[in-house]
């Protein structure tokens, strides 16, 4: 293993050969920051040294190349006293198109059977490419669909979210006047509760019969009702026994009977009617 301070130099003067005249940024010098640097200055060296062997290779195969053309430009000129500097300006243009459309086709020389096959390649490669245009189109006019009528259906959505917030908005202000409307009945109850209790206190304490307690006049009045309630019956009864006229004698009885007992329910009646203006 390399000793520390001979990989500071090789560090050093890789560093010094990358930025040339350039200053070198500062950096911390430790065991750490020179192994990295070290490990990077063997590597860089060794793809200068593979760039440096391909770029030995192309100017070699450059210089066989322009051998090769120089040699296969002198056989046409032997052969049949051709130059493409004696060909006119549209000869020129021609033969430059014949070259770009071989190197655009990638063929290997620029006869027929290299340009046919080449043609038909590109030819199908177009209607390939044409078909598949084609089928992006549909799909793209099936996803445009698709995309306005989600586009349509959001826009309801949100005008039904719209809708359904001003409805709740507007319920639950009905909803809180309610409530407040709740507790003031509420607050109302009790008062009314409080003052009753409190007149009832007071009237008791002033000797007031119990049966004249509010409580007491409510079940009177519900019992009056419900006498007088009872005597429609017995009136239309009473009725029915007036308009009959065989048998006078029976028919007396039983009339006195019906006068007794409507006269026991009115003088109830008036007992629990004067108990209550009492």
């Amino acid at each position: 293993m390399e000793a520390r301070g001979e990989k500071e130099a090789q560090v050093a003067a890789w560093l010094k050969k990358v930025f040339g005249d350039h200053p070198i940024p500062q950096y911390e010098v430790n065991p750490r920051t020179t192994e990295i640097l070290y490990h990077l200055s063997k590597r860089n060296k060794i793809r200068d040294r593979d760039a440096h062997l391909v770029i030995e290779d192309l100017k070699q195969k450059a210089t066989e190349y322009e051998s090769e053309a120089k040699h296969l430009q002198d056989f046409l000129m032997e052969s049949v006293n051709f130059s493409p500097a004696s060909l006119s300006s549209t000869g020129s243009r021609y033969l430059n198109a014949l070259v770009d459309s071989a190197l655009a086709l990638e063929t290997k020389d620029t006869s027929l059977a290299s340009f046919i096959p080449a043609v038909n390649d590109v030819t199908s490669d177009f209607s390939r490419t044409k078909s598949k245009n084609e089928e992006i189109k549909l799909e793209l006019g099936k996803l445009e669909k698709n995309l306005t009528a989600t586009l349509v259906l959001e826009k309801c959505l949100q005008e039904d979210l719209k809708k359904a917030e001003l409805h709740l908005s507007t319920e639950r202000a009905k909803v809180d006047n309610r409530l407040q409307n709740m507790d003031f009945l509420k607050a109302k109850a009790e008062e009314f509760r409080s003052g009753i209790k409190a007149a009832e206190e007071q009237l008791s304490a002033r000797g007031m019969d119990a049966s004249l307690s509010h409580q007491s006049l409510v079940t009177l009045s519900e019992k009056l009702a419900e006498l007088k309630r009872q005597t429609i019956p017995l009136k239309k009864k009473l009725e029915s026994y007036l308009d009959l006229m065989p048998n006078p004698s029976l028919a007396q009885v039983k009339i006195e009977e019906a006068k007794r007992e409507l006269d026991a329910i009115e003088a109830e009646l008036t007992k629990k009617v004067n108990m209550m203006e009492l």
